[in-house]
C-alpha cells in the first residue's frame, strides 16, 4: 500500500471517528428523556414532511456538483455525482469546515472516476460560490420581506435592514450580468476568475437559493409544531444562523444554530423543535452517509483487488 493510500485511509477513519464523537457529544447535552419527549411532541406527519424537505435539499445540493462537473466539460453518471455529494455533505455538515472536509471526500471519490486534483478544486470552488449566491439571495429576500426579526438580531432599524437586503440582491444580479456580458475570464488586477456560461450562472443562483429555502422549510415544519410561525420568520432565523455557522466553523453549528434560532423566534424555538430539526437534517443524513461511505469503500477495495488477483494468477500460470 502506498504512502498516499495510507494517509487517505487514515484521514477517512479519523473523519468517521470524529463524526461518531460529535454525535456522542451532541446527544450528551440532553437526557434521554428530553430527547424522547421532544421528538414525540412533533406530529409524525410533520416530522415526515420535514424529512422530505431535508431530502429535497440534499438532492438540490447534488445539482451543485452536477453543474460544476458539467461546467468543466466532464461527464459522469448522475448516480455517482449524487452519491459523492451526499456522502461528502452529510459528513461535512457535521464535521465542520465543510469546504475542506467535504472536499476531502469529494477528492476521494472523484479521483477514482478520472477527475484530477485541479478539477476537484474547481468543483469545490464552484459549489462554494453557489452556496454563497444562494445564501446572499435568500438573505436579501428575508431582509426585505421580514426586516423586523433581522433588525432585532442585528440591532438596526427595519428601514436599514431593507436597504441591506436590496444591496444583497444586487450581488446575484451582478454575477449573472458578468456571466452574460463577459463570457470568459474576468480579470481584476492580479486575479483572474473563470466565469460560467450565463445559463449556468442563473442555475447557480436558482438552485443555491432553492436549497436554503428547502432547509428553512424543514426548520419551519419543526417550529410550527410549537407555535404559529410565519415561513419567512423561519427563513430569517435559518439564514442568520447559517451565516454565523459559516463564520465560526463550529462542527454541525453546535450551539450557534440553537442560539441564533432561539433569539430570532424565541417562542417557537423549543428544545423539541431544534432537536427534531437536527435529527432530520444532520443526524439521519450523517448515519446514512456514514453507512454509504463504508459500503462504497468495501466495494471499491474489492474491485481494486480483482485486477491484482487476476495479474497474480496470470503470472503463476506463465511460471508453470
Amino acid at each position: 500500500m502506498s504512502l498516499k493510500s495510507v494517509i487517505w485511509n487514515g484521514l477517512l477513519m479519523a473523519a468517521l471517528c470524529l463524526a461518531v464523537f460529535l454525535l456522542y457529544r451532541i446527544f450528551q447535552q440532553y437526557s434521554l428523556e428530553q430527547i424522547v419527549q421532544s421528538v414525540r411532541s412533533i406530529p409524525f406527519s410533520t416530522f415526515c414532511t420535514a424529512l422530505l424537505f431535508a431530502a429535497a435539499s440534499y438532492l438540490c445540493l447534488s445539482c451543485f456538483d452536477l453543474l460544476a462537473i458539467r461546467s468543466l466539460g466532464k461527464s459522469l453518471p448522475y448516480s455517482r455525482i449524487a452519491l459523492t455529494s451526499f456522502i461528502s455533505l452529510s459528513l461535512g455538515h457535521n464535521i465542520g469546515f465543510a469546504g475542506l472536509s467535504s472536499g476531502a471526500f469529494r477528492y476521494r471519490f472523484y479521483s477514482r472516476w478520472g477527475l484530477t486534483a485541479e478539477d476537484v478544486a474547481k468543483v469545490i470552488l464552484f459549489c462554494g460560490v453557489t452556496v454563497g449566491l444562494g445564501l446572499i439571495t435568500l438573505s436579501g429576500l428575508a431582509m426585505i420581506v421580514n426586516p423586523g426579526d433581522a433588525g432585532r438580531l442585528l440591532r438596526i432599524d427595519p428601514g436599514s435592514v431593507r436597504i441591506f437586503g436590496a444591496v444583497a440582491l444586487v450581488v446575484p444580479v451582478v454575477y449573472t450580468g458578468l456571466a452574460f456580458f463577459i463570457r470568459g475570464t474576468l480579470r481584476l488586477w492580479r486575479w483572474s476568475f473563470q466565469l460560467p456560461r450565463f445559463s449556468t450562472a442563473v442555475a447557480q443562483v436558482g438552485v443555491g437559493t432553492l436549497n436554503f429555502m428547502l432547509v428553512s422549510a424543514c426548520l419551519h415544519q419543526m417550529l410550527s409544531a410549537f407555535g404559529d410561525v410565519a415561513f419567512f420568520r423561519s427563513v430569517t432565523a435559518y439564514v442568520l444562523a447559517n451565516s454565523a455557522i459559516l463564520a465560526t466553523h463550529v462542527p454541525g453549528g453546535l450551539g450557534v444554530l440553537e442560539a441564533t434560532v432561539s433569539y430570532a423566534v424565541p417562542k417557537e424555538a423549543s428544545i423539541g423543535a431544534l432537536i427534531a430539526f437536527r435529527c432530520a437534517y444532520f443526524f439521519i443524513p450523517l448515519a446514512l452517509g456514514s453507512t454509504l461511505l463504508v459500503i462504497s469503500e468495501m466495494i471499491f477495495r474489492r474491485r481494486s483487488r480483482r485486477p491484482d488477483e487476476e495479474a497474480d494468477e496470470r503470472a503463476e500460470a506463465q511460471s508453470v
